[in-house]
């Protein structure tokens, strides 16, 4: 056997136990076997140590299964957990004269930050608990744009109380969700769809281009406001008949674990004193250290000091656990390839060149025509992607995805309820109440 075929056959061995995530219980086996099959020992030393292999197989064997069925007893738990939920979509009327910031939407998205459900060991393998997970979305549906959030239906009473907090005005209603009318399959189907997820170009602690960065809490005409969010709903409000638009940010609440998919857990906190800590050792290697000047500061350039500043800022608000996808699908006789463009370009207003932004990291179509030859993976490729935003599907099976951390304010920037200097016409808004004056007022 030669070692271009053992290579071969360990990485693909390796790679379906990833794929069935119980590498690092399989592990030490993996090691194991490529030292009987790699390493160029005696005849003996290798029929030694495959004997102390088959001897210690029942320790081994039990470990492994036992980590096996472990995985697939909480995979059951949590489904049965999640099956157990009743789930409900809410759509959210704003009136014409809302006159408030981002930083209202801000308010309300803090309050979602949830972490009980999962406190304990018991909570988590034996009830399968999870902490709830939101979906904030906003929809085109032939050019008409709605607001909407899909909760569990124990969190709609207190998601309802916090909107009215900060839009007294507004009215929330219980809707059918719109994708059950899409009758898309895999083939044969009478629509064309383009679908895409999105992840941040720089690490976490690095902010996105925010509300206050447009400073479209301080001014005070409603006509001066720059907000970010308008040529997302311009482009939705622009789409025909047989058109359809969908945006999805699924959020839960950070518990201060960035990446649970790695084994040693970065902390997003942690990372970004790590990143600040990497600016000024940057900064000291390109210090010079005269005689006049002993143990000189590291200096600092302008763009230094401000990225500090802005992670620093950054990780003191409310961090969130989130995933963007984006879809546009029409009626094959109405699919305007033009769409794709924009819908790439639906987040490019909070892309900064200092500091952060967002970058697509999937999306259904394929760089090079042997990728798919008999244009059988990109329908399947459609169909997951439509699949897992039908579920809502990103922090947990079955399309489980790598999450990224947004703080309470860059969150409020990409989903908060525009005021009046949205001038979509078929944003529809609803007339604002009017109450009657105190009995008591003197005449």
């Amino acid at each position: 056997m030669n070692s271009r075929f053992q290579y071969i056959l360990g990485a693909s061995y390796y790679g379906f136990l990833k794929f069935l995530d119980l590498a690092p219980f399989f592990l030490p086996l993996l090691i194991m076997a490529g030292v009987l099959f790699v390493v160029p020992f005696y005849r003996e030393t290798v029929a030694g140590l495959a004997l102390a292999l088959l001897r210690w197989a029942p320790l081994w064997l039990t470990a492994t299964l036992a980590a096996a069925l472990f995985r697939l007893w909480s995979y059951y738990t949590r489904m049965r957990f999640l099956a157990s939920q009743k789930i409900v979509l809410l759509e959210i009327r704003i009136p014409k004269n809302v006159d408030k910031s981002p930083l209202a939407m801000e308010v309300v998205l803090s309050s979602l930050h949830q972490t009980q459900g999962e406190s304990t060991l018991w909570d988590r393998v034996m009830l399968g608990k999870v902490r709830a997970h939101f979906s904030l979305e906003i929809i085109s549906i032939e050019g008409n744009v709605k607001f909407l959030i899909y909760t569990r239906q124990s969190m709609r009473t207190f998601l309802e109380s916090q909107i009215y907090s900060q839009y007294p005005s507004s009215e929330i209603h219980e809707v059918p969700d719109y994708i059950t009318h899409i009758p898309y399959a895999k083939r044969d189907s009478n629509w064309s769809l383009f679908a895409v997820e999105f992840g941040l170009i720089k690490p976490d602690p690095y902010p996105i281009k925010t509300y206050v960065d447009y400073e479209t809490n301080k001014d005070v005409f409603e006509e001066k406001k720059v907000d970010p969010i308008t040529p997302l709903l311009e482009w939705m409000g622009s789409l025909g008949p047989g058109e359809q638009a969908w945006f999805q940010v699924l959020v839960r609440s950070n518990k201060g674990i960035k990446d649970p998919t790695t084994y040693w857990m970065k902390d997003w906190q942690g990372e970004a004193k790590k990143l600040i800590n990497d600016i000024i050792n940057e900064s000291k290697k390109r210090l010079t250290i005269s005689e006049e000047m002993p143990g000189s500061f590291p200096y600092l350039s302008e763009g230094e000091r401000m990225a500090m500043k802005a992670i620093e800022r950054s990780v003191g608000k409310l961090g969130f656990d989130c995933g963007i996808r984006a879809i546009y699908l029409a009626k094959k006789d109405a699919f305007n390839g033009a769409s794709i463009g924009a819908l790439f370009g639906t987040v490019k207003q909070y892309n900064s060149n200092d500091l952060n932004g967002f970058k697509p990291t999937k999306y259904t179509d394929f760089d090079y025509p042997w990728q798919d030859l008999y244009k059988y993976r990109l329908s399947v490729l459609k169909w997951k992607m439509f699949d897992a935003y039908r579920r809502r599907s990103w922090f947990l099976p079955p399309y489980e995805r790598k999450p990224f951390v947004l703080n309470s304010e860059e969150l409020a920037t990409i989903y908060h309820f525009p005021g009046q200097v949205a001038t979509t016409p078929t944003f529809e808004r609803i007339e604002s109440k009017k109450a009657e004056p105190p009995r008591n007022l003197p005449t």
